[in-house]
């Protein structure tokens, strides 16, 4: 018997992604899936509810709750959206666990089974299942777009009637997705770019994008594509190399963060005190405290009337369509593997990705990382 997909509208202040696309939709109704989705739940993304072809329209969220199998969503169900959820239902979506206890608590007493996409496993397979890496590409992107629109200099160099105008010099903290999509960014406006990571490994994707990178001479590659924790005497050592390079930058995109760990802090207060007056620093890892020492997480600020420091949260929504687009099809690749042809939603819990990314199942916290 086919399942009930349904898509509700995200309450969460501030986030205009939604978990479904038309293009999605109709590959999910091809499996036989039935579809339904709040009434006006995409417009925060730009999609009208005519764009969904198949797609069951439902004006209330209790209503539509009450027979759903599957949800998807893009932010963590609230308590009062797991009330209204039948027992026994699939939660697919980012659950944000280490901050949630009290959901996982819920969706244990009413036997939900919940995929966690941030905890969709970094292997070759999975690639393209990995909502953390698709959304990161948009927040390095749109990361040097603020940089610029803040910036007190031009990206590029300019040759005008006034003379030639040198190019600024950013500097990108963090060579995951999010610092590559930056360095990329950066270049195409033309800056000069020079990027660091604790990771020495990503010296040659810095270079391929046409960056410098800067080695302090400490090296902390880690499990799963993340950095380990770096001891006292090799942060000192970081920061006695990064602070010169600090010094010089115009533009400063951080992006170091570990998925449910505070953000490690890179720039220090007496860093900030060297910059130039004018200098900017766009801080990404804000979702997780920030990089920079100064940083105040949703706020933009000058520090002492010389250098601008920006503490965005959920930068990928600033970007509706194509978050939504890339995060639906992540999505839709996670679960499409494990509908028959009934279309039905038979998932196989031995399978690597789907081992890897379950929270919860049968009544219990069935991640490791998570279980008490």
């Amino acid at each position: 018997m086919p399942i009930r997909l349904v898509i509700p509208n995200e309450t969460a202040p501030g986030e205009r992604r939604i978990a479904l696309e038309p293009g999605v939709a109709k590959k999910l109704s091809a499996t036989g899936v039935k579809i339904a989705m709040e009434q006006g739940a995409a417009l925060s993304s730009y999609f009208k509810d005519e764009d969904f072809d198949g797609v069951e329209t439902v004006a209330d969220t209790a209503t539509l709750y009450k027979d759903a199998d599957m949800v998807f969503k893009v932010q963590p169900p609230t308590l009062d959206e797991l009330k209204q959820m039948k027992d026994g239902c699939t939660i697919v979506g980012f659950m944000a666990p280490s901050k949630n206890a009290e959901m996982m608590q819920l969706m244990c007493e009413k036997k939900i089974t919940s995929l966690a996409m941030e905890l969709v496993p970094r292997i070759t397979r999975a690639q393209s299942m990995d909502a953390l890496s698709s959304q990161a590409s948009i927040a390095g992107y749109m990361g040097v777009l603020m940089g610029a629109q803040l910036a007190t200099v031009f990206f590029p160099m300019l040759t005008t009637a006034a003379g030639t105008i040198r190019p600024a010099k950013v500097l990108i903290i963090g060579v995951g997705v999010a610092g590559l999509q930056a360095i990329a960014t950066a270049k195409r406006l033309g800056a000069i770019v020079e990027a660091y990571d604790v990771r020495t490994a990503t010296r040659e994707q810095v270079e391929s994008l046409g960056g410098k990178f800067i080695d302090t001479g400490v090296s902390a590659d880690g499990e799963g594509g993340y950095a380990r924790e770096l001891t006292d005497d090799e942060k000192q050592q970081q920061q006695d190399v990064l602070a010169r390079h600090i010094a010089m930058a115009d533009v400063i995109v951080s992006t170091a963060a570990i998925p449910g760990r505070p953000s490690p802090k890179i720039i220090s207060e007496a860093m900030v005190e060297d910059m130039k007056t004018g200098s900017v620093i766009v801080d990404l890892a804000s979702e997780g405290g920030g990089n920079c020492a100064l940083t105040k997480p949703g706020e933009t600020y000058e520090y002492k009337e010389r250098v601008t420091i920006h503490g965005p949260l959920n930068v990928p929504s600033e970007l509706p369509i194509h978050a939504s687009e890339m995060y639906a099809k992540n999505l839709f690749n996670l679960v499409s593997p494990f509908i028959n042809e009934e279309g039905d939603l038979a998932l196989d819990f031995e399978d690597d990705v789907i081992a890897g990314c379950v929270l919860t199942r049968d009544g219990e916290i069935v991640h490791e990382q998570y279980r008490s």
